[in-house]
């Protein structure tokens, strides 16, 4: 089945409450929260706390992205919040190997992203370390942009790589993703749906879940 993960990002934080709840009830699977330092990416976002406020609030999977320079620093910050999976880029670390085992040491699973005008061939070599693949489909930093169609590509070669190799790890998809496109990307070969804008501005948030989970890969 494949998954939809709402970004925390695109909630309405005057009542995230009653938005976590909102989640919980139309069935989502995973929350995925982005957390950006103006540095790495041109935006801030939040820290630990937030997370720490949706692990209280909800017992669902917690994917934290970490858009930072040096996210290293902050891993062990981000698990005792609540984290059940930290990723971050390849674009800060290209010899990623020792920051996957660190997390799986902490008893999460590690994730790898990389941006639209990054390349699959980047992250392949790693993959086998990894139980997240987090394939950008817009530029990171800000929500509400459209999708940019290269990224399939990468997502395709990804998907080829992992099933060639018998690797366990997910492929999940980022940006510009909502109900006109969840077919093409799982097609492609994801198998988490993140969306931020295309959830939490749905008219029926339950409508939506299901129409992702009966999604049936081509």
């Amino acid at each position: 089945m494949i998954k939809i993960a709402p970004s925390v990002l695109g909630a309405d934080f005057s009542k995230l409450g009653e938005e976590i709840q909102s989640v919980d009830n139309a069935g989502a699977d995973w929350y995925h929260l982005d957390i950006m330092d103006g540095h790495f990416v041109p935006n801030i976002s939040f820290g630990p706390a937030v997370v720490k406020t949706v692990d209280k609030l909800s017992k669902k999977y917690l994917d934290v992205h970490l858009m930072l320079s040096e996210p290293e620093k902050y891993f062990e910050a981000f698990v005792k919040a609540g984290a059940d999976a930290v990723t971050f880029h390849i674009e800060v670390h290209r010899n990623p190997t020792k920051h996957l085992q660190n997390l799986k040491n902490m008893g999460v699973h590690a994730g790898l992203s990389l941006n639209p005008d990054a390349k699959a061939e980047m992250v392949l070599p790693y993959l086998k370390d990894c139980n997240l693949l987090l394939v950008m489909s817009v530029f990171p930093g800000f929500g509400g942009q459209s999708f940019i169609e290269s990224a399939m590509d990468t997502v395709a070669e990804a998907r080829e790589y992992i099933d060639k190799h018998k690797l366990d790890c997910l492929i999940s998809v980022d940006g510009g993703v909502g109900p006109d496109n969840a077919q093409r990307v799982a097609d492609a070969g994801a198998d988490v749906l993140v969306m931020g804008s295309a959830f939490f501005k749905a008219a029926d948030r339950t409508k939506l879940v299901e129409q992702v989970h009966n999604i049936k890969r081509k």
